[in-house]
């Protein structure tokens, strides 16, 4: 509606007495002017960005021409175009002949190109973090998972596939926690254990921390010897000698303080490791025939076999190899590199590393523990697309590998003559009969593959463990060289006195073995998260607190708190009951000699 400025205004003629509606010169409401220009601002704004959008795709350019009197003319790829005067004219036909949309079908809105744009942008920072957890996913798919995931397929067919699919569900949770405690506190797993427990507690810790380690190094030692046996005809005596030396160059290049780019060079190359153990498994499954899919789905529900005796022992031994204890001190300390690199690019680095450490009672650790420490903008940066990158990691390839073997092991050793001592020779030899003799092989490939692969991971955690719970620095070459020589030798023994036979029950006892140590090495990664005083990051001298309710009030303005939320740790409580249930049941049953 016009509003015209004198009320009674006289009417001359060739006076138009309808003005622009648009027009704010006009009328006495400068805010209707005001409103209408600035909508059409916006609405060339846009407009324009969609043109330019259509010119990269490769459209044509808009040909919007505006005649002498003001009429208006919008024939070109957009639709419309921009007279002389500033004003949106909208096209009255399109370039083809009378399609409105000049025959490129419809335009894309604004929303949605700047959802593509962030869409791009999420999906390229997550290849930038794809790496940590192909890492953390090789130690779940060593030799000793062959042994527990054989001796479950050989004994109940698919009905322990519910096992390995909560085994990594626990992972997926606990290994979740250890990121989070080391983007937080900027320590891993074992370097809060010294910082923050006392140090009694802290060896009784690193006891149990470097018993897991041995375990898990003497199933990489029998399962790289039983590998090189079957595939070069090696004796087993030979095998683990040669294991000592398997890794030893690769860990050369390994260096954890050093640039981004070779530490992700290291991480491509255990993913090529990773890749080549799934491919391997992808050609068994395509081998076996005569089972049903259903049947193999229906294993991933609860079945009674988790209660019988053989049935918990052999759940205990994929929990263990499954939920590795070393694991949990590797996940916590191979997400620094990223936070660091972080901070680095945006400047952040040198106001950091100064921060005391939270416990400023203790002797001089004070200073020992006074290092980097991740700003709030790199933990928010990065810490969510770390989980997420860990968890789609250990939900495809881990949980992918795991069922593999467990389905192989099931179809094909399941109901057969001499399955109840089966092994990782006995499934080699069956799949080369009943298969081809290329599956044999190939399985022997894959054992290879996760030996080396599990093997350097393995160091890599025990580096962790000797320098953070004991401030003990050594190169990874001869803590490679330690742990083997301690590994080796009950290897050896057992090869030479019992054979394969004992070769194969060592290797699936050390598995139960390190399900009864998680319960000592997760207690503290749950303690450590769970508490304000460790999940607290600094947002510096003026920074803005962002906690909000109790913790706003009762910490500083500079501390933003991290801690579990209540439903987190009433899941790691749960998922901690659990474990410590099964592995008292399990005792108890080797007690009573029928495990």
């Amino acid at each position: 509606m016009n509003c015209p400025s004198r009320v009674n205004p006289a009417h001359m003629d060739g006076w138009n007495q309808n003005p622009d509606s648009l027009n704010a010169d006009a009328t006495t409401r400068a805010d209707l002017g005001e409103m209408a220009n600035a909508r059409l601002r916006r609405d060339s704004s846009e407009m324009g960005e969609l043109q330019q959008l259509q010119i990269e795709e490769g459209g044509k350019d808009n040909d919007n021409e505006g005649n002498n009197n003001g009429s208006e003319e919008g024939k070109g790829v957009g639709g419309a175009g921009v007279t002389e005067n500033g004003t949106l004219a909208a096209a009255a036909e399109g370039g083809d002949g009378g399609r409105k949309d000049g025959g490129l079908g419809k335009r894309p809105t604004p929303a949605m190109v700047r959802f593509g744009k962030k869409a791009w942008h999420i999906g390229a920072k997550y290849l930038s973090f794809i790496g940590p957890g192909f890492m953390v996913a090789v130690a779940y798919i060593d030799p000793g998972n062959y042994a527990t995931d054989v001796a479950a397929g050989a004994s109940y067919r698919f009905r322990l596939l519910f096992i390995i699919l909560m085994s990594n569900i626990f992972a997926i949770f606990l290994q979740s926690l250890c990121i989070k405690l080391g983007s937080v506190t900027g320590m891993n797993l074992a370097e809060n254990c010294r910082a923050h427990l006392p140090p009694w507690l802290n060896y009784v810790l690193y006891a149990f921390a470097e018993s897991a380690i041995i375990a898990t190094d003497m199933a990489e030692v029998i399962g790289t010897a039983i590998a090189l046996n079957v595939l070069l005809k090696i004796p087993l005596v030979a095998g683990c000698a040669i294991s000592i030396v398997d890794v030893l160059i690769i860990l050369f290049f390994y260096r954890p303080s050093g640039s981004i780019r070779a530490l992700r060079a290291f991480e491509f190359f255990v993913m090529a490791l990773v890749l080549g153990v799934v491919i391997c498994f992808c050609f068994q499954l395509s081998l076996i025939e005569n089972t049903s899919v259903g049947e193999v789905f229906r294993g991933y529900l609860p079945s009674s076999a988790i209660v019988e005796s053989q049935g918990l022992f052999q759940s205990c031994g994929i929990l263990g190899a499954t939920v590795m204890p070393h694991s949990l001190y590797l996940g916590s300390g191979i997400v620094q590199a990223r936070l660091r690199d972080f901070d680095k690019n945006e400047g952040n680095l040198s106001d950091l590393g100064t921060t005391e450490s939270h416990d400023t009672t203790r002797d001089d650790r004070d200073t020992e523990f006074a290092k980097y420490r991740p700003s709030l903008a790199a933990i928010r940066s990065c810490m969510t697309y770390s989980i997420v990158e860990l968890a789609v990691s250990l939900f495809t390839f881990a949980l992918f590998v795991n069922s593999a073997i467990l389905i192989v092991a099931g179809a094909s050793l399941y109901n057969v003559d001499g399955s109840d001592n089966a092994d990782l020779f006995t499934i080699h030899d069956l799949l080369s009969k009943s298969l081809a003799p290329a599956a044999g092989t190939i399985f022997a490939l894959a054992l290879l593959l996760s030996g080396t692969s599990a093997g350097i991971v393995c160091t890599i955690a025990g580096q962790m463990v000797s320098e953070g719970q004991l401030n003990w620095t050594v190169k990874p070459w001869v803590r490679r060289l330690m742990t083997r020589s301690i590994s080796i030798t009950p290897s050896i023994i057992i090869a030479g006195a019992v054979g394969r036979h004992g070769l194969s029950r060592a290797l699936e006892g050390s598995q139960v073995a390190l399900s009864v140590i998680l319960p000592f090495t997760s207690a503290p990664l749950i303690w450590f998260t769970c508490r304000s005083q460790y999940m607290k990051v600094s947002v510096g001298a003026g920074g803005v607190d962002e906690g909000s309710g109790e913790d706003a009030e009762r910490d500083s303005p500079r501390d933003v708190q991290m801690r579990n939320h209540w439903i987190t740790a009433s899941f790691a409580v749960v998922i901690w009951a659990v474990i410590v249930v099964m592995n008292i049941a399990l005792l108890v049953l080797v007690g009573k000699g029928v495990a």
